[in-house]
């Protein structure tokens, strides 16, 4: 792990950063199922947070990022990406 100023707390998850287009800020989504009893099925549901993305880890469009729940930065983030788990050049090739 990298050296980060924010301290981390609470739930970790790995997802995909579909966005990178705002400063210091990345976009990050991964899938999950969700049960429906009446069916006794499940459905595909997606979840997008929005992550603090630090000058050090740089993460970028398509990457697999690690992220924790910090303090909250503003109004939607309580995220930090505390480091990449595969390169999206890595993943094509």
């Amino acid at each position: 792990m990298t050296e980060n100023k924010l301290s981390t707390r609470g739930r970790k998850f790995i997802g995909e950063v579909v966005s990178d287009k705002m400063s210091k800020t990345v976009t990050v989504q991964w899938d999950r199922r969700k049960y429906i009893p009446k069916y006794e099925r499940y459905e595909k549901r997606r979840t997008k947070v929005k992550a603090h993305n630090p000058e050090t880890i740089n993460a970028e469009k398509g990457d697999i990022v690690r992220i924790e729940e910090t303090r909250p930065i503003s109004k939607t983030k309580n995220f930090v990406v505390t480091e990449i788990v595969k390169k999206h050049n890595q993943i094509l090739n």
